[in-house]
Formats: C-alpha cells, sequence, structure tokens
C-alpha cells in the first residue's frame, strides 16, 4: 500500500514567555528525543477538510501546494508531544503532515518551503503566531527570538541535564497574555525584568561553562519564575512542582510557555539529579517527564 511518513519534534522555552509579546527576547531550545510521526495512506474517500483542526488544515495546504486536493487519503498520527502544554505541538504536527503529504507524492520539500506552508497552516489555524514554534520545532539548534525583529541560532552546551515536567492541566496561552495584557502598566516592571533575565541569560552561556555558571543560570530561572508569578500566570500546581524540584536539587525551577497550567522545567547539574527530581515530580503529580541534555 502506497504511503508517506513524516516527522517533527517538540519544544520548550526556556527564557522569555508574555515579555517576548512586548519586544523582549525569548530563548527557545528544540526537544529532538520528543517526538511526532504522521502516516499518510490512500483512502477510499476524499480528504475531509476541517479549517478548524490543525491537523487538517496542514495536510489541505500541503496537497493545495502540490495540486493534489482531490486526492483519496487518510492520516494517523503517533505523538509523544502532549497538546496544550507549551511544547509546541501544533507546530510539530504541521511539519509532520506536511513531510508525510510530500512523502507520500515522492517530493522533496526543502525547509524553507516547509516553514512557509507550516505558518500559512498555523495562521488558519491561530490566526497570529510568531512562528517562533515552527521555527524551533524545524530547529536542530536553540533560537533567540525578538518580535519584529526575526530570529538567531545560539548555542547552548551547559553539560547540565533539563527535566520538562507535564502538570497535567492544559495551559491557556491566549487567556494568559490578555490576562497580562489587562494588568496595564501593573505588568511593566515585571515584564522588563524578565527580559533583562534572559539578557543575562544569553550574556552567561557566551563564556565557558562550570558548576557556578549553572547555578547563576538555575538563579535566572526561579527568578524569571518570581516575575512569572507576579503577572498571575502560575498556578498552585506549577508552584507547588517548581518549588519540590528545586527542593530536591535542582539548580533553578520555572514554569514554561504561556502558563495557567502547562509544563515546567528544571536544570539539573548531573544526571542524577535529573533522576532524582524526576521521581519527585512524579510523586507530587505530575503526568509525563522528559530529561533533556543542555
Amino acid at each position: 500500500m502506497k504511503k508517506g511518513i513524516g516527522k517533527a519534534h517538540s519544544k520548550i522555552i526556556l527564557l522569555g514567555e508574555h515579555s517576548v509579546v512586548y519586544g523582549y527576547p525569548a530563548i527557545a531550545v528544540p526537544l529532538k528525543n520528543i517526538e511526532i510521526e504522521c502516516e499518510i495512506l490512500e483512502s477510499k474517500t476524499n480528504f475531509c477538510y476541517n479549517e478548524n483542526d490543525t491537523l487538517s488544515v496542514a495536510i489541505f495546504t500541503a496537497l493545495k501546494y502540490l495540486k493534489k486536493e482531490k486526492e483519496k487519503i487518510k492520516y494517523s498520527i503517533k505523538s509523544e508531544i502532549p497538546p496544550k502544554r507549551g511544547m509546541g505541538s501544533s507546530a510539530a504536527v504541521s511539519i509532520a503532515a506536511i513531510r508525510a503529504v510530500f512523502d507520500y507524492f515522492g517530493q522533496k520539500i526543502e525547509t524553507d518551503l516547509l516553514e512557509k506552508l507550516v505558518n500559512v497552516a498555523e495562521i488558519t489555524a491561530h490566526q497570529n503566531p510568531s512562528g517562533l514554534d515552527a521555527k524551533t520545532c524545524l530547529s536542530e539548534k536553540p533560537i533567540k527570538f525578538i518580535k519584529n525583529k526575526g530570529f538567531s541560532y545560539i548555542d547552548i552546551n551547559l553539560g547540565a541535564y533539563l527535566v520538562i515536567a507535564d502538570s497535567g492541566i492544559y495551559g491557556n496561552t491566549k487567556e494568559a497574555v490578555e490576562k497580562v495584557r489587562k494588568l496595564g502598566k501593573i505588568a511593566k516592571d515585571p515584564l522588563k525584568k524578565l527580559g533583562e533575565l534572559t539578557e543575562k541569560f544569553e550574556s552567561l552561556i557566551k563564556n565557558k561553562f562550570s558548576g557556578e555558571k549553572i547555578k547563576k543560570i538555575g538563579q535566572i530561572m526561579i527568578s524569571a519564575n518570581d516575575e512569572l508569578k507576579k503577572i498571575g500566570v502560575t498556578i498552585s500546581k506549577t508552584e507547588m512542582l517548581v518549588k519540590k524540584a528545586i527542593e530536591n536539587g535542582a539548580s533553578g525551577a520555572k514554569i514554561s510557555g504561556g502558563g495557567l497550567g502547562g509544563c515546567i522545567i528544571a536544570l539539573c547539574k548531573s544526571q542524577k539529579i535529573a533522576k532524582n527530581v524526576k521521581k519527585m515530580l512524579i510523586e507530587n503529580g505530575a503526568v509525563n517527564i522528559w530529561i533533556e541534555k543542555i
């Protein structure tokens, strides 16, 4: 049977969520071991397009580009990326789906065209995406993003471990962004501080790493979480998980993404500490945990 396969990886924001909306930098890292796979297969019926479903929009976008809209196909998805957790599931599924459609028709797709088609799908599904998710889910390297100024690739080789823990509660980026907007001047100082912390992190990673550097970066993460708390995007469960991670040896921890749920991240200087933090977070209600070398 004719089929096409496409894969993509996840992503997580290290620093700069929310402040990025106001012109400050954000830094995101690809999570290359957390993947999604889309398989396109022959079908007896025409592909059913649903403009409210990101996956459907991505497949149709690829079919339209290839002038194959009337092809009889179906799809299946295997995903390790939980939705609505700030891990780029929407962008990743679009990338995997478009790659699978091109593979099904024996066509190669260059990265520039893939990114363009993914952004078409993301705009249809999400109105106004920054493009950061798509860029990071396509990238092998961490990315620095500044609104209206674009992207640059950066190197992060801490020799440390990042624990990503899913709180089990859907994040709500749209609601969180609106909540911060309504704070007006109250949010000004925390957002500025978040921007400064991101820049401080970037300056630290340019120098040779040491245990002391990991400690400093961990403190930046703790400070960033404090600022995110001030703008009201943390919740009791993520705060508890952040606290438990630090109590059990993490150099620093914070929420990642829009907040009001979603994931927390914890920086650990050794794999042994990372495994201990993972164990404690599971015992305290985290539902999915990944450990990535960073």
